[in-house]
């Protein structure tokens, strides 16, 4: 039997790859482009970098390179629990305890919201997000939702917008009810009057904010007064930078108001928490959490904080505006990313919010599934278990530093205009949140930006969720957006001719040649169509196109096939059908055909303008 020396590459260093050429980016460089030749992305004379044709933009302007390397490497990356902290606010991380599973509730019913309330402690939930005031639990009832409750041991999160004050002060006084000291009582009071300000359009004042801050420091230290909220910015359409941007700004305001109602800038920065967006997109979540502590961190040296006082704590949310209503099931699997996301970036808390919060309150199932999302990543895959995983990763530093500087540069022209506050009324904030989110309209409408189980692999066939419906949310300021809002109308006004028709509306897939030839294009066709909820009938191969035509009972029909059938068959068969309107799957013009549908085109236009003709309407 050979011995170890005979390994290849065995011995006291591990040569990786030592059997093969030594590669290096020039050799990289012409694979790249031997396959985009291949794809006809790259032209025979083209002489720039072959990989520019893989470099992708985020809604910031931040270039995704298709390749990083040592050249990347930005040098120190510091240490977690240091300055600028981007590798973590706490040395130790989230080791041994994972981070805080944060979990809210809507419900105004003192009696399910306790009850909802223990089951997840018990789940392993470990503090609480309670919605109080208008519209939402009665504060009378705080102590009824509450009950059994350890609440110096699970802390409580309120949220009851312009209503801070008086919720304040009830839990607090619900604290001393139960005699707990005023030195161990945890949690966060919640107040946010730049983020209410930002949902309703109504301004309040940062003095009453700043005096209850004095209060809170002065008897309860481990009581956080101030939530700095980005999801209204984000809800907007914001890309990442500009939710920073936004975010930073209004967490200075906050350092404004409580220093000049008297406390220090390191009291005041104790009594701050931020919430961030934790999206799909995993490397800009975990980019935009690394890089938000650096951003803070800046703010607090240059306002004179002492470094220990200079860590940001961050409660990371899974993005409202990414869950779905259709084929909800799939937002399981896009909550997992972001929580994951949310997890390496170094957040102190995590909510996920379950699969169906897009159509109504939670059930037992959809809530305990957003637990043990937590769950299976702390305890199974072990993501508190390192700091800072993502360190080091040429990617991931490279695009901490770039969001970092996109993000500097969006707080400091807020601070130029007169601060968060100028900008919410002004009207120059929503502004260009608003011009963000028409180009990301337009790329979800040319699915650019797939939707899966929406704009991608729609099920007209799928059983409807039905769940209680959710509060009213303070609405009037900044909107609330969804990507799959636009794409959800057309399936609502589809499901409305359903109900009437007994039939969804249809387009006819007119296959060209044998099933090999039309199996791609028909299959994009009937997806797009299906998107908008229209039911695309394919009769598979036959030879009488136009009787299947008129047997499917459809007005429209769509030709798929390669381009050479077009070039023999399109006009042809256009004519023969006797459609009202005929459709090409790919490019190409011809006699009969009506237009085009094809990668990269409006979907959304051309399903709106399939929708008026068939009548279909919500």
């Amino acid at each position: 039997m050979a011995g170890p020396e005979s390994v290849p590459g065995s011995g006291p260093e591990l040569a990786l790859a030592a059997e093969f050429p030594a590669a290096d980016r020039g050799r990289w460089q012409e694979l790249v482009a031997g396959v985009l030749r291949k794809s006809g992305r790259l032209p025979e004379d083209f002489t720039g970098a072959p990989e520019s044709k893989l470099v992708t933009r985020t809604y910031d302007g931040i270039e995704i390179q298709p390749l990083y390397t040592a050249e990347d490497e930005l040098g120190a990356l510091g240490f977690p629990g240091l300055p600028p902290f981007v590798r973590g606010a706490r040395p130790e991380g989230v080791i041994g305890t994972g981070w805080d599973v944060r979990v809210r509730h809507l419900r105004a019913d003192a009696k399910a919201v306790n009850a909802a309330i223990l089951a997840d402690l018990e789940g392993g939930a470990s503090s609480v997000w309670l919605r109080v005031g208008d519209d939402a639990l009665p504060l009378s009832a705080l102590a009824d939702a509450l009950n059994d409750v350890y609440v110096e041991l699970a802390p409580v999160v309120l949220d009851a917008g312009a209503g801070y004050e008086a919720a304040a002060q009830a839990l607090l006084d619900l604290f001393a009810e139960r005699e707990i000291p005023a030195s161990e009582v945890v949690g966060t009071l919640g107040a946010d009057p730049i983020g209410t300000t930002a949902r309703t359009g109504e301004a309040l004042p940062l003095a009453p904010v700043a005096e209850l801050a004095a209060r809170v420091a002065a008897k309860h230290p481990k009581v956080r007064t101030v939530v700095v909220d980005g999801l209204p910015f984000h809800e907007a359409g914001g890309a990442d930078a500009q939710e920073l941007g936004a975010t930073i700004a209004a967490g200075v305001a906050y350092l404004r108001a409580l220093t000049k109602g008297g406390l220090t800038v390191a009291q005041a920065a104790a009594q701050l928490e931020f919430r961030l967006a934790a999206t799909a997109d995993q490397f800009l979540t975990i980019a935009k959490l690394r890089a938000a502590r650096r951003l803070w961190d800046r703010v607090l040296e240059v306002s004179g904080a002492p470094a220990a006082t200079r860590g940001m704590h961050q409660h990371a949310v899974t993005s409202p505006t990414m869950l779905t209503q259709r084929d909800p099931w799939v937002n399981m699997l896009r909550t997992t990313v972001a929580c994951f996301a949310a997890g390496v970036g170094g957040a102190d808390a995590v909510t996920v919010l379950p699969f169906d919060a897009a159509i109504g309150l939670p059930d037992a199932f959809s809530a305990r599934i957003a637990r043990n999302t937590n769950a299976v990543l702390i305890e199974e895959s072990k993501l508190g278990s390192v700091v800072d995983p993502a360190g080091g990763s040429w990617y991931v530093e490279k695009l901490t530093d770039e969001l970092a500087e996109a993000a500097w540069r969006e707080f400091t022209a807020i601070e130029a205009r007169g601060g968060i506050e100028a900008e919410l009324a002004s009207g120059a904030l929503a502004g260009r949140l608003a011009e963000t989110w028409d180009k990301r309209a337009k790329r979800l409408g040319t699915r650019r930006d797939p939707i899966t189980g929406v704009s991608e692999f729609p099920n007209l066939a799928e059983k409807p969720v039905s769940r209680e419906p959710l509060p009213v949310l303070p609405e009037g300021g900044l909107p609330r957006h969804r990507y799959a809002e636009a794409y959800e109308k057309l399936r609502d006004a589809s499901d409305a001719y359903l109900a009437e028709h007994g039939e969804r509306p249809k387009i006819f897939l007119a296959t060209l040649g044998p099933v090999a030839a039309h199996t791609a294009r028909a299959g994009f066709a009937a997806n797009l169509f299906q998107a908008g909820g229209l039911e695309a009938v394919n009769p598979g191969a036959t030879d009488d196109l136009p009787g299947a035509f008129r047997e499917s009972g459809a007005r429209i029909a769509c030709l798929c096939g390669t381009d050479a059938a077009y070039e023999e068959q399109a006009v042809a068969v256009a004519a023969s059908l006797g459609a009202e309107t005929v459709l090409l799957a790919g490019k190409g013009n011809y006699d009969g055909v009506a237009g085009n549908v094809y990668a990269g085109c409006d979907a959304l236009e051309v399903l709106a303008g399939l929708h008026a003709q068939l009548g279909v309407s919500a």
